[in-house]
């Protein structure tokens, strides 16, 4: 029982580490932090829209092609991970039907660019 134990002991040591290193932070932002408010940090916000403007107001098309762009990159790297991981144990099946989710992801990215949803300016 006792050996067992201590096999969790590593784990226990990084909960620890990582409760106290997360305090000190939250508390360094609270004693370190510039007090300086202004209307606009004050303001509410969402969505780059004024709270209490007109629902059927025109929506910019930009938040919602930034959306798409973090859904895609979002979804690569869920599914390229494990991928990555087992390479070694796939058959080559497994490899052309990543490189087709690559493609479909690439169209995806080449749409984003042609809307100018990189283009911040």
């Amino acid at each position: 029982m006792h050996d067992m134990l201590r096999e969790y002991l590593p784990i226990l040591v990084f909960l620890a580490l990582a409760v106290v290193l997360g305090l000190v932070l939250v508390l360094a932002a609270v004693v370190l932090a510039v007090r300086n408010p202004d209307p606009e940090k004050v303001s509410a916000y969402e969505c780059g829209f004024n709270a209490f403007d007109d629902a059927r107001m025109k929506f910019d098309v930009r938040f919602y092609l930034v959306s798409i762009l973090f859904i895609i990159f979002d979804l690569e790297v869920a599914f390229l991970f494990p991928w990555a991981v087992a390479f070694g144990d796939l058959s080559m099946t497994a490899f052309w039907s990543m490189m087709a989710f690559l493609a479909i992801l690439t169209v995806g990215f080449a749409y984003e660019w042609k809307k100018g949803a990189l283009e911040w300016a």
